[in-house]
């Protein structure tokens, strides 16, 4: 018997349980993980309140994309993995298919990856869901390259932190921005070459100011709402502005620059590298892993609750307090 996460109706964190079931062996191409730590995310939480890109299976739904821990057993097929390694899972799966927030979790083969030595549970844990989509906004699709100045909306954000680290390892050059004066600081302690406190500061202005009147060849967003008209007069003529999240949930406009020249515009979902192509989860996996391996990737994590303070690491992620990762550590 395993403790699971569990909930039976769509709403805010109180509607989350933890229950004990059995959870079996793999099936073929599965893997059985002992978890030891979870990521918790904003889609885990938009899952729970039914407002992700897809709902869950009511009643008695799972819930978690992230976790790491020790595989116990491989089901029929698995040959990449044997009972004792040490992994992370990705986010290859659909939540009403698979899930991690449990002290047990079946799994599919393809969503581990083994970790270096030098990164303990809890951080490997904080690593693949911010990591890959960092990797494939800025690298596979944003076309980074050193010396290019990219901009990073919602940069305290476990996805904004890696996208900094990942800025840095290529050597391009990150413009944050920020709502408040608050986590200035520890952005710039964090990596960011320029921080922009929205609530004080035009981000135009700011950003033509620091690229010497240019504008940035990249701009990626997890805000979206009005404020994308505002946002694509930072991009350059021919820069793109890739949009991967929605934390202001008014309709978002077809942003177009005044003077008329063409911005690419695109949205951009982490299903991109992590479920649609195999040759990009590859690049995405070597690629973290290398990261990590030399310190130049490093998960922040702003706080590790216990599993059985789901409800309240949920209230905390949603408090928008954090800088950096909110993870469960699993303490049996």
């Amino acid at each position: 018997m395993a403790r699971v996460v569990r909930f039976d109706r769509l709403g805010g964190p109180e509607v989350l349980r933890i229950e004990e079931v059995g959870v079996g062996d793999p099936g073929p191409g599965e893997v059985r993980l002992r978890v030891d730590a979870i990521g918790v995310n904003r889609a885990e939480a938009n899952f729970r309140n039914g407002t992700y890109v897809y709902q869950p299976a009511l009643p008695g739904s799972g819930l978690g994309y992230e976790a790491a821990g020790v595989v116990e057993a491989v089901g029929a097929g698995v040959h990449d993995f044997v009972p004792g390694d040490a992994v992370s899972a990705l986010p290859t799966f659909l939540m009403t298919e698979f899930a991690t927030y449990a002290e047990t979790a079946i799994l599919p083969a393809r969503a581990l990856v083994r970790h270096p030595g030098n990164v303990d549970a809890v951080h490997a844990a904080a690593t693949w869901m911010a990591y890959s989509t960092g990797y494939g906004m800025l690298l596979e699709f944003g076309g980074l390259v050193p010396a290019m100045p990219v901009l990073i909306t919602g940069a305290s954000s476990s996805v904004g932190i890696a996208a900094i680290q990942i800025a840095n390892s290529i050597g391009a050059v990150p413009i944050v921005t920020t709502r408040t004066d608050a986590k200035r600081q520890r952005l710039l302690d964090a990596g960011a070459a320029h921080v922009v406190v929205t609530e004080t500061q035009d981000v135009v202005k700011e950003v033509l100011s620091v690229t010497n009147g240019d504008g940035v060849a990249l701009a990626i967003d997890a805000i979206g709402g009005a404020g994308l008209n505002t946002l694509i007069q930072t991009v350059a003529p021919g820069g793109s502005l890739v949009v991967y999240g929605w934390l202001d949930p008014a309709p978002m406009p077809l942003p177009v620059h005044p003077d008329f020249r063409a911005r690419n515009v695109r949205t951009y979902a982490f299903t991109e590298v992590t479920m649609d192509d195999d040759a990009r989860l590859e690049r995405a996996k070597r690629f973290v892993t290398a990261g990590l391996r030399s310190g130049a990737l490093a998960p922040v994590v702003d706080r590790a609750f216990d599993l059985t303070e789901v409800v309240e690491a949920h209230r905390y992620l949603e408090a928008n307090t954090q800088l950096g990762k909110v993870v469960l550590a699993v303490n049996r």
